[in-house]
């Protein structure tokens, strides 16, 4: 990764980069202008890829603590797989979104994934009809002259020939057949009703077929929709792609699902994504699920509660936190390393003067001291993330250019002295003895 300070930042990437750091959340657009670290994890994905574009399938699970950087590292991924001419799809779980359930739970994520659908040419999602824009177009080309289109058919039902022997292939090669058929004949409201059914947006077959024009025997639902992925992981090879790789992120909220059966039902959907994965039935696809320590390993909630998760999923006795081991399909996210932190720190420094063109009243011993005490709070040795060091360092940047007269030292002098008092105050809510605080505790 090239220096930032010799590197010119779009200024909409940048800004939203920034908005995105201040406020805890993770960036969709410019992750690769701050990744600091990581190095062994991201070649661990690199390598999947690599399997995914010979036709092979995998399967991982991103664990850290909240902030830890398990969504960061997703987009980076996600970054990487776009320019390597794969198709990327993300989606967040939600009370509202899982990967199964009744009343259209199910279903919802799903229709989230191809919302998200992105490719190199359409990064930013919504890019299913130019997937299939760009092959109708190669084909095109390859064919060269073919004024009765006999050729041009043939070729389209060539490379949908092996989805249609997959479960729900049929329907899915003939829906896409029909696109294209609409797309060459300029019938947008076809095309409309074709792309609807493809992202799963009717609720039954009567709609579907009175939207198409001809009956389908399925319609993508609760029950079926991870089937459709599979799909896509195949069709994106046919037409021309390396691969399809979707990531679902904030997996906690299957650990936080209460009722047991419901809970487990989801969890089955996994070990059937796992196995799919591992025994080669899901090709050119890769699933990614990021989760907490919790949703992987509590005993009675976690997937570790579901024993043929837990036999699949848990370390080997061999296995031990001083030595890494990345080919396993558990990548726990180790905290960053105070130099890591450090240079995290100085590359945000130079975006920020980037930005506000602004030279930051910060020094590199300066910066040193303020890690420090980040660092000093009870705790931060093992649980300190990267996201509230930099939303606590971008607080003391913003201080620093909107307050002629603050210092860095006056700044740091405060905290210093609020520290020490607040080690041994008592929450007046709780009662509880307050152990850790954060710069906008103190300055607001």
């Amino acid at each position: 990764m090239e220096n930032t300070q010799t590197v010119t930042v779009p200024r909409r990437i940048l800004s939203s980069l920034l908005s995105s750091l201040a406020a805890g959340v993770v960036p969709r657009a410019g992750a690769p202008y701050i990744a600091i670290g990581r190095k062994d994890e991201i070649g661990a994905f690199l390598s999947d890829l690599e399997n995914i574009g010979e036709g092979g399938s995998a399967m991982r699970f991103l664990i850290g603590r909240y902030g830890s950087g398990k969504s960061f590292l997703m987009q980076l991924i996600r970054g990487y797989a776009l320019e390597r001419d794969f198709i990327t799809a993300d989606a967040d779980l939600t009370p509202e979104r899982r990967l199964y359930g009744a009343g259209g739970s199910g279903v919802a994520t799903y229709r989230e994934l191809m919302k998200n659908l992105a490719s190199k040419a359409s990064p930013d999602g919504g890019a299913l009809p130019k997937i299939i824009a760009r092959w109708i177009g190669n084909l095109q080309a390859e064919i060269g002259e073919d004024p009765t289109g006999e050729r041009l058919r043939d070729a389209v039902t060539r490379d949908l020939r092996d989805v249609e022997f997959l479960v729900g292939g049929f329907d899915f090669a003939r829906v896409i057949s029909a696109y294209y058929r609409a797309y060459l004949d300029g019938e947008d409201e076809k095309m409309s009703a074709c792309l609807c059914w493809l992202r799963g947006e009717f609720a039954s077959k009567t709609e579907a077929r009175r939207a198409l024009g001809f009956a389908v025997s399925t319609i993508i639902d609760d029950e079926n929709w991870y089937d459709f992925i599979k799909l896509f992981g195949v069709l994106a090879r046919r037409i021309g792609y390396r691969g399809l790789v979707v990531f679902i992120d904030e997996c906690v909220n299957l650990y936080k699902i209460v009722h047991r059966v419901s809970r487990e039902n989801n969890y089955e959907k996994i070990l059937s994504m796992f196995n799919d994965a591992l025994q080669g039935k899901a090709e050119g696809l890769l699933m990614v699920l990021g989760g907490t320590p919790q949703f992987l390993e509590d005993p009675r909630r976690g997937l570790f509660g579901y024993e043929a998760l837990r036999s699949r999923l848990c370390d080997s006795r061999f296995a031990d936190a001083e030595f890494k081991n990345l080919i396993g399909p558990v990548i726990r996210l180790r905290r960053l390393s105070d130099d890591e932190l450090f240079a995290l720190i100085v590359r945000v420094t130079a975006l920020y003067a980037q930005h506000y063109h602004w030279e930051p009243r910060i020094t590199a011993e300066q910066q040193t001291r303020f890690l420090t005490l980040a660092l000093s709070r009870a705790g931060a040795n093992s649980m300190i993330t990267p996201r509230e060091i930099l939303r606590d360092y971008l607080t003391v940047l913003n201080i620093l250019m909107q307050n002629e007269q603050a210092d860095f030292d006056g700044i740091v002098a405060r905290v210093s002295a609020e520290s020490e008092v607040v080690e041994h105050v008592k929450d007046s809510e709780t009662g509880e003895e307050k152990k850790d605080f954060s710069l906008e505790d103190i300055l607001l």
